[in-house]
């Protein structure tokens, strides 16, 4: 994927709607200054070529329920492809898993878990030592604070400094 397609009304227009993905075609247009039409015709070919995948809404899932998050280092028994493509496949499934992330360094995989405690943790931690995914070791982290989670990227700066 090349940002040469994508010049800064573009990147304005995504950085906009990742933020703000509620809001309208005419606010939208008027923050990255287009007119409504010409606003909307980007957006959906931003929509097609796959640069926009949804629109999400942000559950604070504190007001929900308990959770505790942690992270686990994982490295798996045999270092073949068909090992990496077998883990990646089955972890995908573990409905606890939000992140999995192939990893350099001492380990393979680092995943981040969100679990309703310790105990739930261990269970889903057994069933995938129990299911034939490969895992040869683990280590696990338990989150106790998050002081800084951004729900965004900061698009324009990290393509600003991408292209220098």
């Amino acid at each position: 994927m090349s940002l040469a397609k994508l010049d800064r009304i573009d990147i304005n227009i995504l950085a906009h709607l990742q933020q703000f993905g509620r809001i309208t075609n005419i606010e939208l247009a008027e923050a990255v200054s287009l007119s409504a039409s010409p606003c909307l015709v980007r957006v959906k070919r931003l929509e097609k070529e796959g640069y926009l995948t949804s629109y999400n809404a942000h559950v604070d899932i504190s007001k929900l329920i308990e959770t505790r998050t942690i992270l686990t280092e994982v490295t798996l028994e045999k270092q073949r492809q068909s090992d990496f493509a077998r883990f990646e496949q089955k972890i995908a499934s573990v409905e606890e898993v939000m992140e999995c992330h192939l990893i350099s360094g001492g380990y393979d995989y680092l995943l981040k878990f969100l679990t309703t405690g310790v105990s739930h943790y261990q269970r889903v931690i057994e069933a995938i030592l129990a299911g034939d995914f490969g895992v040869d070791k683990y280590f696990s982290y338990i989150v106790i604070k998050s002081p800084v989670e951004k729900p965004f990227v900061p698009l324009k700066s990290l393509i600003d400094k991408g292209r220098t």
